[in-house]
């Protein structure tokens, strides 16, 4: 598991406060919503305010691209790969 991947799977752990979940339990390109985690759109907005924090990245005004970025962890590290604040 890469740093980032680490990083997001704990930032995702903590400030959703998930309990008995462990980085090692989540799978990179398992969904976040519905059948993965079974996130819901509470908490995307919680862990979307989280990442801001964290990586300084803004999130789109738009739905689908918001869906996108949030399918999985995978997902969520190349946007923040591609969008963190330097």
């Amino acid at each position: 598991m890469d740093t980032l991947d680490r990083e997001i799977k704990e930032l995702i752990i903590a400030s959703l406060a998930l309990e008995d979940v462990r980085a090692e339990d989540i799978d990179s390109a398992a969904p976040l919503f519905v059948d993965g985690l079974g996130l819901d759109s509470i908490d995307a907005l919680e862990l979307g305010l989280a990442l801001q924090k964290r990586f300084g990245v803004q999130l789109s005004a738009d739905a689908a691209d918001n869906r996108k970025h949030f399918a999985s962890v995978d997902s969520l590290a190349a946007f923040v790969t591609a969008h963190r604040a330097a």
